[in-house]
Order: structure tokens, then C-alpha cells, then sequence
């Protein structure tokens, strides 16, 4: 029977009762099955509890500068599935994805596969069709058991550990470190982003064998006076590159683990070797696009729409409102279940002068209605300034109305809150 692509998403969904089922036994027997071609020449696994997507869409400017033909595979989605998989910056067709989808149903026979199983395959497969020179994987969720490892990185990238997805991964960063250190190999370099990573994740990373290279031991980042910044490596490699396109200051920590997974490439790859590495980070720096991490889609008052999900994403945020400082900031705001939403909203605190608490509940089983939210926020915040709507689209539509000109609404908290707002604002994909 031929399926369009929903109707394939749909089976996905239906086929395999869970969404999360962690394991490498399953994909790893159907990706055999399928002959297990390599995805690409190289391969780099990008680990880490925030920062993922921005490191690959780093990744891709700078190796597409360098001429590299890269593929990248990311998650979830926010406008369409196709923006999952993309080979040399564009997003695969459905056709594509419905021959894949079809190539691992006849593999798997028997064997059930969840939904995001599905895609990675589908990502490996297209992939190892399409003669890349560089391959970009993004982890899931953890990395030891998750799908992309089944495939062995040439180098991985482990962006931040922080509290996130406690209930699979474990009650604290030690834990949650040593799940997130399994998509490094032995021999071959492991990039740490973060300048205090937990001691479970270094551990983990030296049990394991990899070549580990830390932020601030390394390799580090110096902003200069005036504009720019210094990324230098303990080899004595130094070089001044342009402020990244994407507007967080953690991007500075993202594009230096970048560099490093770069740098790193280029001691055990011939044709990377050639490659001048200044010259396509500062490319790559300055062309860098990625949806919904602080992306502006204009407006007054200002509509300003994010990822950040979690308590680090939200101090990240605080820190971005702390260094642009403006007029009064209205907040539309969706969780997921198994999130912290005290610990978010606590991050945030009075930056927040009003707060437009949308439900999720009517976008997936895992979405918390907005009465949930409100018991959170009252608890952290008992004072503030709230509204509550059925929806994302109501919350936007009420925040715009409530907020004046010069002031700012920043919409954060979820992908289904980001993918409504950029839906409903039909804002570029793209900052």
C-alpha cells in the first residue's frame, strides 16, 4: 500500500505503543539488515542536554564553507518533518523520506521500532545514499542508548549536562553526564562544551578511552574589546573570528566547541587538513542560521520565539534579557510534563513582567494545561502578573494585544509552543 508522508507518521506512531524506548538491540538489527552502509566519510555525534541543535547548525555553516558535503540530522521539528533530515542545506522530500520509510519496513520484519527510530534510520539511510563527505548526527535523547548510536562517530561533541529527562536518564549530572558520554569511542575525540562539567561525564569519558578535549583546558574562548573573539588551543593553534550570527551569549561556548570538533577533524583527516580553519569558522560564524533559539520575527512590540525548555535554557534566557535590557517583557509560556517548570520559571523571575501560560494538552499527551502551569508559576512567583489560555495561538494573540510599543514578548518553553508561534507569525525559518 502506498503511504503519503503523514499517513507514514501516523503509522510510525501507532506501530510501536511507546515514544521513548531507549535501547540499540532493535535499530541496530534492522540498520544490519539494511546493510549498514556508513552514513557519510566522517561522522560527528553531537551530545548534550542544551545547545545540540546550534552546535550542528554551527557544524554544517562551517563545513559547507569549507566545500564538505555534510548531511545533518536533527530533533524534533518545528513547521515539518522534512527539516529533520537536510543534506547540503536542504530539507529531504517527502518522496524521499517515503522511499526510506519503505526500505525499513521491508528490513525490520517483525522487529518494532519507535517513531523517532524511524527517522534515524531514514536519516542514516539517505544519508549513505547521498555520498557525503561529513555526516552530523544529533542525539535524542541521552546518548548511550539512543538510535544515532548505533552508528560509531569519528569525533563527539557533549554540549552541557544539566537536569533534564530525569526519570530515563538519572536524578542528578553525574548520572545524567555518564549517559551522555556513551557517544564517545575510544580513541577519537570526545569535545566537552562546558567549562565546569560534572566529574560522572569525565569519568565516564576516560572508562571509555576517548581522546577527551575540554573547554577552558583545551581550548578557550577571550572576547576582545571591541568586537569579535579569540578561539586558542593548547597546540598553539589562534585565531580571531566574528561574533556568531545566533544571538545567545552561550552561542559563544557552542561555536568554540565547534572550532574544537573541527580542529580536532583535521589532525586524522587528509582532505580536512587542507582546509584553512579560520577562514571557514569566521564563514561559517556569519552565515549560521537555526529556527527558534532567540530568533527575531520583528514586529512592535517586539515578538522574540525560543527553544529553551529546561532550567540552563532558562538561564540562558535570563542572561540574554540581562544583557539587552528594554521595556517590559511579556511571556507566553507551554511545558511538557516532565519538566521543571518551577526550576524554569524561578530562572527567569522577575525579568518576566507578565506571563501568558499556554496549555499544551490539546498538542501531545504530554503537554501540561495551563492550571498546572499557574500552580508552578504561584509557587516560584506568588506575585506575578498572569494570564491563562486554552492554547499557544490565544496566549500570542494576547500577549501582542497586552503588550505596547518598545516592550518585548518572548515565547519560549517548548517546540509545540515555538512551532505554533512561528506558525501562526508565518516567520522565516531561519534568523
Amino acid at each position: 500500500m502506498t503511504r503519503t508522508l503523514d499517513e507514514w507518521l501516523a503509522y510510525q506512531e501507532r506501530v510501536n505503543v511507546r515514544s521513548i524506548e531507549l535501547g540499540l538491540d532493535r535499530v541496530r538489527a534492522v540498520w544490519q539488515a539494511m546493510g549498514a552502509p556508513a552514513p557519510a566519510r566522517r561522522v560527528i555525534t553531537v551530545g548534550g542536554t542544551n545547545g545540540k541543535g546550534s552546535t550542528v547548525a554551527l557544524l554544517e555553516s562551517m563545513l559547507a564553507a569549507a566545500g564538505q558535503r555534510v548531511g545533518c540530522y536533527t530533533s524534533p521539528h518545528l513547521l515539518h518533518y522534512r527539516e529533520r533530515v537536510r543534506i547540503e542545506g536542504v530539507d529531504a522530500s517527502d518522496d524521499a523520506l517515503i522511499a526510506s520509510f519503505e526500505r525499513i519496513e521491508a528490513a525490520r520484519g517483525e522487529i518494532p521500532l519507535t517513531y523517532f527510530e524511524f527517522g534515524t534510520l531514514a536519516a542514516l539511510d539517505l544519508f549513505a545514499r547521498a555520498n557525503l563527505d561529513v555526516a552530523v548526527l544529533e542525539v535524542g535523547l541521552g546518548g548511550r542508548l539512543d538510535a544515532v548510536n548505533i552508528i560509531d562517530a569519528d569525533i563527539s561533541i557533549i554540549t552541557t549536562v544539566d537536569l533534564d529527562h530525569m526519570d530515563w536518564l538519572g536524578p542528578d549530572r553525574d548520572s545524567i553526564g555518564v549517559e551522555k558520554a556513551g557517544i564517545a569511542r575510544a580513541d577519537r575525540p570526545a569535545i566537552v562544551g562546558e567549562t565546569e562539567p560534572p566529574k560522572g561525564l569525565l569519568d565516564a569519558l576516560q572508562r571509555i578511552g576517548a581522546q577527551v578535549q575540554r573547554a577552558g583546558v583545551d581550548f578557550s574562548v577571550e572576547h576582545l574589546a571591541e568586537r569579535g573573539w579569540r578561539w586558542a588551543h593548547v597546540d598553539g593553534t589562534d585565531m580571531q573570528l566574528p561574533d556568531p550570527a545566533l544571538a545567545a551569549p552561550v552561542q559563544y561556548a557552542n561555536a568554540a566547541a565547534a572550532v574544537a570538533a573541527i580542529h580536532a577533524l583535521q589532525a586524522s583527516d587528509e582532505a580536512a587538513a587542507a582546509i584553512n580553519l579560520e577562514t571557514i569558522a569566521a564563514a561559517g560564524l556569519r552565515t549560521v542560521h537555526v529556527a527558534a533559539r532567540l530568533q527575531s520575527l520583528g514586529g512592535d512590540p517586539a515578538l522574540v520565539v525560543d527553544v529553551g525548555h529546561n532550567p540552563q535554557a532558562a538561564r540562558a534566557l535570563a542572561e540574554w534579557l540581562d544583557a539587552h535590557p528594554g521595556g517590559r517583557v511579556h511571556a507566553v509560556y507551554g511545558a511538557l510534563s516532565d519538566k521543571d517548570v518551577g526550576g524554569v520559571i524561578r530562572a527567569l523571575g522577575s525579568r518576566i513582567d507578565h506571563w501568558h501560560l499556554a496549555g499544551l494538552e490539546k498538542d501531545t499527551p504530554r503537554g501540561l494545561p495551563s492550571s498546572v502551569l499557574l500552580d508552578q508559576l504561584l509557587l516560584a512567583l506568588p506575585k506575578a502578573r498572569y494570564d491563562i489560555h486554552e492554547d499557544v495561538r490565544s496566549a500570542l494573540s494576547a500577549a501582542r494585544a497586552t503588550a505596547r510599543a518598545g516592550e518585548r514578548v518572548l515565547a519560549f518553553g517548548s517546540f509545540f509552543v515555538a512551532s505554533a508561534v512561528l506558525a501562526e507569525s508565518k516567520g522565516p525559518l531561519s534568523a
